[in-house]
């Protein structure tokens, strides 16, 4: 099969007579919509055996970001398009000499820009940092590079991470994709809205409070936050406390996420709690048997969570499609004190941020941050030893709660968020259910489990309210056994059909 019949193919409609700006007599929707709708694994696998051009490529996902990334605003501080047209030319004429250069060969790719990739902006939606380029690459961002990926730009986060609203004075806010006038999530957001979209096959983002999982769930993709350890962090500065974040992939489906996932994973001598073991290649992973599979529900905790009206009987209702496969949900709680937990998520999380001080001790530079952030920074103040030590203690003590309900369950299951997206106005909920929220980030507390627990957790789709506003819930594994939990969520892809509801796009707000 030719280039030209594969994308008549893929795309099933008639040539029209959408043109790629500034390129005049390129007609582009046919092979547009073709290239844009593959999964990322679909798309490697088109541009190895030659049936696209990486020029091709390039073209009609430009092509689909300067039309919807106006609206969306999910794809920033792009570089400019002869430059990546040429770059993608480079990677055609590689394969052409025989030179493969990965899985990622030729793929447009942008970088969370909480994260550094040279040449390219690492402003982490901060004014304090507006216009900074990175003089090299993190080390999963490296890896990303090596796989033969082009890097196009960044994606919109808010600042230093902090909310899941996806929103800075730098770049402005990024919108949901099945709906802008609502938020994407954060603080990945401009990773998830990028690829449920389609203006991006496929996304790295990071997680300390839910960041994959919260925006995952609101725009109806795959977010996966891997065993600490499992994704290296930057080699240099505090290699053994600060255990809280941790990057990790995103994608339209979990094959894809998989394979990004063995990209960035590794152990690295630099980073000594790196973990050893190896992530395999997709062809390894086989989807997991849900026949007398033991699912535990651990809901709203036994109402502790408030949660918007609706979130948990959708993600209820869509176990059940487990169940009609053989799996067997019970609910469950662990043996611990959730108010304590979220006293040592405040006091982790203050004393993570400490070592900004310098910024809030600047005046100049303290007015230019945002009020939660320097919260964040002032809880840090004065705060003993003792303190942090016994949010130590407490941390080990909710891994141990997990652990025994590990004896009798063989994933525990959330949702993945206690409301439904919002208004993309409005910075933060105040209020759910009736219940007064304390601080900027209390609407998300239940995505901290996950993160104190180390382990690994995926956000797989639940679903749709009947307002079309995506939701989905947080599958838990067992630590190290990232595999076990990605099989996990192949066989829950195969038993439900949400990933297959793509958003109808706008053009305007």
């Amino acid at each position: 099969m030719n280039r030209r019949e594969f994308l008549g193919n893929t795309s099933g409609l008639v040539i029209g007579a959408a043109l790629y700006p500034g390129q005049q007599g390129i007609s582009m929707a046919s092979s547009a919509d073709g290239i844009t709708s593959m999964s990322a694994s679909r798309l490697s696998a088109a541009i190895k055996s030659r049936d696209v051009s990486c020029e091709d490529v390039m073209r009609v996902y430009l092509a689909r970001i300067h039309r919807y990334n106006p609206v969306y605003n999910a794809v920033v501080a792009m570089l400019d398009d002869d430059l990546l047209l040429s770059q993608a030319q480079r990677a055609d004429r590689a394969l052409d000499d025989g030179e493969y250069w990965g899985w990622m060969h030729g793929m447009p790719h942008a970088i969370k820009n909480l994260a550094n990739a040279k040449g390219l902006e690492t402003s982490s939606g901060s004014r304090i940092f507006e216009g900074r380029v990175a003089e090299e690459d993190d080390l999963f961002v490296s890896r990303i590079r090596a796989q033969g990926a082009i890097f196009i730009g960044k994606t919109n986060t808010p600042e230093f991470g902090l909310g899941s609203q996806s929103y800075n004075d730098v770049h402005g806010t990024t919108r949901n994709a099945y709906d802008p006038d609502l938020t994407a999530g954060g603080s990945s957001g401009g990773a998830a809205c990028g690829i449920a979209t389609h203006m991006l096959p496929i996304a790295d983002g990071s997680d300390m409070m839910g960041s994959l999982r919260n925006p995952g769930a609101f725009n109806n993709v795959i977010g996966f936050r891997p065993s600490q350890g499992r994704v290296p962090g930057r080699p240099g500065g505090d290699l053994f406390y600060h255990q809280l974040a941790t990057a990790g992939p995103m994608g339209r489906n979990t094959e894809d996420t998989i394979r990004l996932l063995r990209t960035m994973a590794g152990a690295d001598p630099r980073v000594p709690l790196s973990l050893r073991d190896e992530i395999p290649p997709y062809e390894a992973f086989r989807a997991t048997d849900l026949d007398g599979y033991r699912v535990g529900w651990m809901g709203d905790f036994s109402g502790y969570l408030p949660t918007e009206p609706g979130v948990l009987e959708l993600c209820v209702e869509s176990l059940d499609s487990m169940v009609e496969h053989g799996a067997v949900v019970s609910d469950c709680s662990p043996r611990f004190d959730m108010a304590r937990l979220w006293e040592t998520w405040l006091t982790l999380r203050h004393w993570s941020l400490s070592g900004i001080r310098a910024l809030y001790d600047d005046p100049d530079k303290r007015k230019l941050l945002k009020p939660e952030v320097v919260w964040e920074i002032e809880g840090s103040f004065d705060m003993p030893a003792s303190r942090v030590s016994a949010a130590a203690t407490a941390r080990a003590d909710w891994y141990r709660a997990l652990l025994e309900l590990f004896e009798t369950h063989d994933v525990l299951v959330l949702p993945s968020a206690q409301v439904f997206p919002f208004s993309a106005e409005l910075h933060w909920p105040k209020e759910i259910a009736g219940r007064k929220m304390d601080t900027y980030h209390r609407w998300m507390e239940v995505v901290i489990g996950g993160t104190l627990s180390g382990l690994p957790v995926i956000n797989v789709p639940a679903g749709f309210d009947d307002r079309g506003r995506p939701m989905g819930m947080q599958f838990i594994g067992r630590m190290g056994e990232d595999q076990r939990l990605l099989e996990l969520a192949m066989a829950y892809e195969k038993s439900t059909n949400h990933l297959s509801r793509r958003p109808e796009l706008r053009e305007s707000i």
